[in-house]
């Protein structure tokens, strides 16, 4: 059935890898992620929160962004800089490329 009224910008399927990970840091806070790779998105990560169900594309120039984790998650300064420090070994190197 196709929709008349809408106007489709994009409309892809690709295979993706989807990393899922637990864990709770120093301080005590809990991470449920789900972090998946995708060609989209010059090679960031989208970055599921499952508890919040907040979800971000993520790359190093985020991680070093002032409030960026605290404010797309919701978290406090301390939670932010744990996540930050997990995320720093996930998200890699960004890759442009046309």
């Amino acid at each position: 059935m196709l929709l008349p009224d809408y106007d489709f910008m994009s409309d892809t399927t690709e295979d993706t890898t989807t990393r899922f990970v637990t864990f709770i840091t120093p301080g005590m806070a809990r991470f449920d992620l789900a972090v998946t790779s995708t060609h989209r998105f010059y090679g960031k990560k989208l970055v599921t929160d499952l508890q919040s169900g907040r979800t971000a594309i993520i790359g190093p120039d985020d991680l070093e962004e002032e409030g960026y984790l605290e404010h797309t998650f919701k978290l406090s300064e301390e939670e932010a800089m744990e996540l930050g420090q997990f995320l720093t070994l996930v998200v890699g190197t960004v890759n442009f490329t046309d």
